[in-house]
């Protein structure tokens, strides 16, 4: 595995702190999530304008819906046919469709995993 560049601690130390909010960003989306104050539609068109969000793989938006696990997460997926390393902003209008139709707004349409 190829080395990264030497970074200069200040280059560090800015590195370091964006992706500590991108951690604290994704952490706040899936607990918004979660918790029912976000629906799918509303990720999807918070991510045109926030890369944090655009950058966040579908499977962990998916997973942290209300009622929705691993196990229909992936399944959905797989019978849409998105790859589970796919990221929001990977997504075409046809998935992101299929995707809001399997999932609602974010609730769960049918049964549990």
């Amino acid at each position: 595995m190829a080395t990264p560049p030497p970074l200069t601690d200040d280059a560090r130390r800015a590195a370091l702190a964006k992706a500590a909010e991108a951690r604290r960003v994704r952490a706040e989306l899936k607990h918004a999530l979660k918790a029912g104050e976000l629906g799918l539609a509303d990720v999807l068109a918070r991510a045109e304008s926030d890369d944090v969000v655009a950058m966040t793989k579908i499977l962990t938006i998916l997973e942290a819906l209300p009622g929705v696990g691993k196990v229909k997460s992936r399944r959905t997926m797989a019978s849409i046919g998105i790859s589970e390393s796919r990221r929001v902003r990977g997504l075409g209008a046809h998935q992101r469709r299929a995707l809001l139709t399997a999932f609602g707004d974010g609730v769960a349409t049918s049964g549990h995993d």
